[in-house]
């Protein structure tokens, strides 16, 4: 029997509607595997633990109100809280979470969105104002990103100018050395990470870092928690 008539006129041969069949297939298992992978393997994904390793979230008003008990219950150790960003913004749900979290037993940091605009000291001022004077809370943590930072683009002399002011002001007060999350677009630019010195949590996804000296890795922000509304970032501290 001769195939199905293609508009130039010439026959199509007996394997090309198999062919089509096959393809539609293969993509349809294709587009139901990475579904899969996204909505289900992918929020469920937690990395293996090396000795001494535990998992963590880190979490802001983003996350809404937190069940802590249930997070507690989840294998969740730790928690970075958003205290603070630049010279006076407050993250609305930081006392909530910072109380809560610790009874439900989980250990608790504070972190620091740091601002290109505002200067280091006024910036450690707003942080230590907010954050209560804590010695069983882990190290506080700065989050050095261009993704939501504001449009200026100092040079790299005066962001290590206003950094170095808010560390050292900062560390005195708490008597911690400071923990830096630095985004790869603002190492690329500022090259933080060597000029500081200070220990790094380092979000790389799903892999575990490569870069030394590392004490906290973010591996992904899709992750599911029970007691957390949503996807929420997951962590490994060592």
């Amino acid at each position: 029997m001769m195939g199905e008539k293609m508009s130039g006129g010439k026959p199509r041969p007996r394997w090309f509607g198999r062919w089509v069949l096959l393809v539609g297939a293969l993509l349809a298992v294709v587009s139901a595997a990475s579904a899969w992978g996204w909505f289900v393997w992918l929020p469920g994904y937690r990395p293996s633990l090396h000795t001494g390793e535990r998992y963590g979230i880190d979490v802001s008003n983003h996350q809404g109100r937190i069940e802590w008990d249930r997070v507690a219950k989840d294998d969740i150790s730790f928690a970075y809280i958003k205290a603070t960003e630049g010279g006076d913004f407050v993250d609305r749900r930081f006392s909530q979470n910072w109380t809560n979290a610790k009874a439900a037993g989980l250990i608790r940091g504070a972190y620091h969105f740091f601002s290109l605009c505002t200067g280091g000291s006024q910036q450690a001022q707003n942080f230590l104002r907010v954050v209560p004077d804590s010695l069983d809370a882990l190290p506080p943590a700065v989050d050095l990103e261009l993704t939501g930072n504001c449009r200026a683009r100092p040079d790299r002399a005066t962001v290590e100018r206003e950094l170095k002011t808010f560390l050292v002001l900062v560390e005195g007060a708490t008597g911690h050395i400071a923990v830096l999350y630095v985004g790869e677009d603002f190492e690329a630019r500022y090259r933080v990470r060597e000029a500081f010195g200070r220990p790094l949590w380092i979000r790389r996804f799903l892999r575990r870092p490569k870069v030394p000296g590392w004490v906290f890795w973010q591996v992904s922000g899709f992750a599911e928690v029970d007691g957390v509304r949503g996807r929420v970032d997951l962590d490994v501290s060592r």
